[in-house]
């Protein structure tokens, strides 16, 4: 059984939508983090860097104790191996996804997440760093592009772990002023994602996390998620 810590954010998606791919049997422990539960100490002992999403795999391949794993890539790698899943047990093909999975972790989703806090939550608008971050987001979607042309994922033919981790950041592609209709193969790639059956199971289950809040009134969320 997993036991997922999460909370709707796209990392926490990254997972969900994984578990919901493969019917890996999973409940979902919420962690509500403009609440600042991600310090709370017995958090802290699998998730270290207080962030979220974690998990605890209570019936681990080697059959000895519990295993918990917290970032989110290395969550997508591990359940990828458990299951044999999304992951190419070739050579080549696994690099590849392994590429495109750490390009995603490195760079699409801290670089958009910067977008977000400086386009929306920031509390005075700085034009650097919103164009800063703007151009950078366009470079990515760019390369994101330019990969997606004659493939229908990131690996190539087969759904992996990459398009499971990159998938979640473009879906606010609205807020990070990105237009789609300028990057047509992350579009096309972007719908066929989207209209996955466990795509919109993860994304239902979403819907259902009580306490979300605006980060753009709460003053305690803020607090707990920008350190003011």
């Amino acid at each position: 059984m997993i036991e997922l810590h999460y909370w709707p954010t796209p990392n926490g998606h990254k997972i969900t939508m994984f578990l919901e791919e493969t019917g890996l049997p999973y409940t979902i422990k919420p962690v509500n983090i403009g609440k600042g539960e991600q310090f709370d100490p017995a958090y802290l002992k699998i998730s270290p860097n207080n962030r979220m999403p974690a998990m605890v795999d209570t019936k681990p391949a080697d059959g000895g104790e519990p295993i918990s794993v917290f970032e989110s890539g290395a969550i997508l790698q591990y359940l990828a191996e458990k299951t044999g899943r999304f992951l190419p047990s070739d050579l080549r093909g696994r690099t590849m996804v392994m590429e495109w999975l750490f390009w995603q972790v490195g760079g699409l989703g801290p670089m958009l997440g910067q977008n977000h806090h400086f386009n929306r939550y920031a509390p005075e608008k700085i034009p650097y760093a919103i164009d800063r971050y703007v151009r950078e987001t366009q470079r990515l979607y760019g390369v994101l592009d330019k990969r997606l042309a004659g493939r229908d994922f990131l690996a190539g033919k087969e759904y992996s772990i990459a398009d499971i981790a990159a998938y979640p950041w473009t879906v606010s592609h609205e807020n990070q002023s990105i237009d789609l209709a300028d990057y047509p193969n992350v579009k096309r790639w972007f719908e066929r994602i989207r209209d996955r059956e466990a795509t919109r199971k993860a994304y239902a289950i979403a819907d259902t996390i009580e306490g979300r809040v605006d980060l753009r009134t709460d003053e305690e969320a803020r607090r707990h998620l920008f350190g003011r």
